[in-house]
């Protein structure tokens, strides 16, 4: 039988601790917040599990060659099951998405599941592989969008077409506007960090790294607040961790210090998220969001988040 711990390494389970806080910073951006996001943010998790085992899966023939110690290869997970795996965790996560959202969250989780698995089996040894990670973590911060409430609009008003628009889905539309930039701002992270994980094993040319710090310094700037000191810090904490992690592979952009960039690329999103997070005015959960990173990278030394 596999054992809990064999699949919590198939799943890279420390680093979900990443994800809630996407649905969280798409919530607070969109005004959203409320009783069913954290069940939104539950499926976020199934979903990036479900990511996670099926990247093994996709990935058993080459990690025998070079990573063998990895589940499957190892034998410590049978290929079928990893796939069963990652098919069970991609139907859970559907579910609850559309039983906490209704169909406007099940609008933005199906196009979710459709982007992992397109990037575990298609995507990920191609150009379009990063670009396609991206568009999985900004679909993951509007999933927290989805549940943003109608506004007072004045009655009778009416659409180009002289249709009645209906308020709800007017609030709904705008949630999703307002959420944007977060889901940019992710998606723009999840792009470096993804770059440098496809030279994880090879090592990296130093134009990389310099792309990609600059691409982090570019995410920590649309992270700040307007004179708020909370933001501010978290977004700073980010771009120093993660920005430091990149500098070195610069200097030297051997294996080992790409994969180190990539695990602090991993650990450290949750300030960024904290960072949004507080931005949208939700500072005490923003910090609650960032508290995250230090747990994570306690958690990346048991199991890693690469």
């Amino acid at each position: 039988m596999t054992r809990m711990g064999d699949l919590a390494e198939l799943v890279r389970a420390p680093a979900a601790l990443s994800v809630p806080g996407d649905v969280l910073a798409g919530a607070a951006a969109a005004g959203a917040l409320g009783r069913r996001t954290p069940a939104l943010a539950g499926a976020s998790v199934l979903l990036y599990w479900a990511g996670m085992a099926g990247n093994d899966w996709a990935d058993r023939r080459l990690d025998a060659v070079e990573r063998p110690e990895r589940p499957i290869p190892s034998g410590r997970v049978r290929p079928a099951a990893a796939f069963g795996v990652a098919a069970g965790l991609t139907a859970a996560g559907l579910a609850l998405a559309t039983a906490a959202g209704g169909r406007r969250a099940a609008a933005v989780a199906v196009p979710l599941a459709a982007a992992i698995w397109g990037y575990d089996l298609v995507a990920k040894d191609t150009a379009a592989g990063p670009a396609v990670m991206a568009a999985c973590r900004g679909l993951d911060v509007l999933l927290g969008a989805t549940t943003a409430g109608p506004t007072p609009r004045r009655s009778g008003a009416s659409g180009p077409s002289g249709r009645r628009s209906s308020p709800a889905v007017a609030a709904r539309s705008a949630g999703l506007v307002r959420a944007l930039p977060a889901a940019l701002t992710v998606a723009a992270h999840t792009w470096t960090v993804t770059a440098l994980s496809r030279r994880e094993v090879s090592g990296a040319d130093r134009r990389l790294p310099r792309a990609t710090l600059a691409g982090t310094a570019l995410v920590a700037a649309t992270a700040l607040g307007r004179a708020d000191p909370i933001p501010v810090a978290l977004a700073a904490g980010y771009a120093t961790r993660y920005g430091s992690a990149q500098a070195r592979v610069l200097a030297d952009p051997s294996p080992p210090r790409v994969r180190a960039a990539v695990g602090a690329g991993i650990t450290g999103l949750p300030a960024l998220q904290g960072a949004l997070t507080a931005r949208a005015g939700a500072r005490l959960l923003g910090l609650a969001v960032a508290a995250a990173a230090p747990v994570g990278r306690r958690l990346a030394r048991l199991i890693s988040p690469t």
